[in-house]
């Protein structure tokens, strides 16, 4: 991945590729997600939206879609080491700008600001 794109999740180097690599692995979603940063009590959170498939998302039910993302999460943690809140939505969920989504949000407060 380009340098640029890295982020440092609790000392840990990623790289939104790296992400949808593992994403990828998973029949019912698709390659639309979005990587939400946040910083709470001091410790930096990632929380991956990912969109469903439209076919898996009018078969999958309610209590099937925790096991989708309980299995992404899963992913993250064996492969790069990190925790992750995995929140799949809807197809087309994820708001694109002229047709290519934003992968990442960063919602940490620059150092030394409250």
């Amino acid at each position: 991945g380009r340098t640029d794109d890295m982020l440092i999740i609790r000392g840990v180097n990623l790289f939104p590729t790296q992400i949808e690599e593992l994403i990828l692995r998973v029949p019912q979603l698709t390659a639309q997600y979005q990587l939400i940063v946040s910083r709470e009590d001091h410790l930096d959170c990632l929380e991956v939206r990912v969109e469903v498939r439209p076919e898996a998302w009018q078969q999958v039910s309610a209590e099937d879609l925790p096991n989708v993302a309980l299995e992404l999460q899963h992913h993250i943690k064996s492969y790069i080491g990190v925790t992750a809140i995995v929140t799949p939505v809807a197809p087309q969920a994820i708001e694109r700008t002229v047709g290519k989504a934003r992968r990442v949000l960063d919602r940490r407060t620059p150092a030394g600001r409250p």
